[in-house]
């Protein structure tokens, strides 16, 4: 059975990533321009000249010739060679991953260890004056962009020095509370629903305490969306991740990104996307395997 979940999600997968690769070869091939217009301008090159570059570079190839041998160079590790670097991208891409990887495993593990005992205890505590203040917080952060939010703590970094421009404590600082409030809002709504059950209302009656009852029966009980919750905040948290470094000075892959798109540095942009998209999938099957291994419905199905 295992087998059979795993190789239905791997084809799954491997057809989202070649339609991701594929969407964004045609996205770039539709927008204006390439590489060369900008040294088109330049009047110091020769037509002869433009034309050698333009042939080295491969733009004269067709939109499917070029996909194919990017994914043939995907494939071998390489993602293509960058037109502005001239190096094989991988090189580029890989320590600037590590760095985005980092942040948004740590932002991840920083939000989930406040939400999750703050969601159960506002559940536990439905109604309260405490409860409905933490709904009105949460609501108060939800409405703040995450733009205005990384302004808002560069200006505070650039008076104060108690967060380094540029380093990790900053750029947390600014994912972390950014998904706090929905991962809140989703572990108290999905432990409230849990509560209801009749179990535990038995375990209640044998008298056991509070505690032991919403963090040993009711949260486990939840833990079924709140593993798919995992899941979305991956995901949610690395696209974040790559504006948030532009904003804050991290160098991850959000940086990079937005270099290749202004230069038109197609195999950079199709490798940023590709492992992007990569790092979602496994994120994603992550999240499936522990609702397998969680759930007996998804086994017997």
């Amino acid at each position: 059975m295992l087998k059979r979940f795993l190789l239905r999600r791997m084809i799954h997968t491997l057809l989202l990533l070649l339609s991701v690769s594929g969407g964004s070869f045609l996205l770039l091939e539709l927008a204006p321009g390439n590489f060369l217009t900008e040294a088109k301008l330049n009047p110091q090159l020769s037509p002869q000249t433009l034309a050698a570059l333009h042939d080295r570079l491969g733009l004269d190839r067709s939109l499917p010739e070029r996909y194919l041998y990017w994914l043939k160079s995907a494939t071998q590790g390489d993602f293509g060679i960058s037109f502005a670097y001239n190096m094989p991208v991988s090189v580029l891409i890989w320590p600037r991953m590590r760095s985005t990887l980092l942040l948004t495993a740590t932002s991840l593990g920083l939000a989930w260890s406040i939400a999750l005992p703050l969601g159960v205890w506002a559940a536990a505590r439905k109604g309260s004056s405490l409860d409905r203040l933490l709904v009105l917080l949460t609501s108060g952060l939800l409405s703040i962009p995450e733009l205005v939010l990384a302004c808002g703590l560069l200006i505070v970094a650039a008076k104060t020095a108690w967060l380094r421009i540029g380093g990790l404590p900053l750029a947390v600082c600014v994912l972390a509370p950014a998904s706090l409030p929905l991962l809140l809002r989703h572990i108290r709504a999905g432990v409230l629903t849990a509560s209801g059950a009749s179990y535990v209302r038995a375990a209640r009656a044998h008298g056991i305490s509070e505690g032991r009852l919403w963090f040993r029966h009711v949260l486990p009980a939840a833990s079924h969306s709140l593993i798919s919750l995992f899941g979305l905040s991956v995901a949610g948290l690395l696209s974040s991740s790559l504006l948030v470094e532009v904003v804050v000075g991290w160098p991850g892959l959000g940086p990079l990104f937005l270099e290749a798109v202004a230069a038109r540095d197609f195999y950079i942009v199709a490798g940023v996307v590709f492992l992007s998209a990569n790092f979602l999938a496994v994120g994603n099957l992550l999240a499936d395997l522990l609702l397998y291994y969680g759930d007996p419905r998804i086994r017997m199905t």
